[in-house]
């Protein structure tokens, strides 16, 4: 009874027939999908729907009380393009001030690209390239 105990606690039991074979439909398939076109790596995927859902605002404000609404955008992770042309150089530099501390709160970035013309851009945006002087 003892080595009855120990054999079935060890897996040998003298009721087992070794000689059976499992029937080949209870084993899974294994399918190779290295070459298959559809399968799409994780990364890829959600770089994807990350581009997708990327959005540039464009703002042209007329009064300093406008620098709070292009900030809400960047907190919405979205890139702004601000034109100064309507806005006079005191309220311009206001507004640019205002920016950029909300820029560096979020750790963005905001860069001039064309005469009273700026770039906002939230975190996961990247400027490349810059937009030479012309009296340079």
């Amino acid at each position: 009874m003892a080595f009855e105990k120990l054999g079935s606690f060890f897996g040998i039991n003298d009721e087992d027939d070794f000689d059976e074979k499992k029937p080949e439909a209870a084993e899974p398939k294994q399918e190779n999908y290295a070459n298959n076109e559809k399968v799409v790596s994780m990364s890829t995927a959600s770089e994807a729907r990350t581009k997708a859902n990327s959005k540039i605002a464009i703002y042209q404000p007329r009064v300093y009380s406008d620098a709070k609404v292009i900030a809400k955008q960047l907190l919405n992770n979205k890139a702004v393009i601000v034109n100064f042309t309507n806005v006079n150089d005191q309220q311009s530099k206001r507004i640019v001030d205002f920016l950029t501390g909300a820029i560096y709160a979020i750790n963005g970035e905001i860069k001039r690209v064309g005469d009273k013309i700026f770039l906002c851009t939230p975190p996961k945006f990247e400027i490349d390239g810059s937009i030479p002087d012309i009296n340079e």
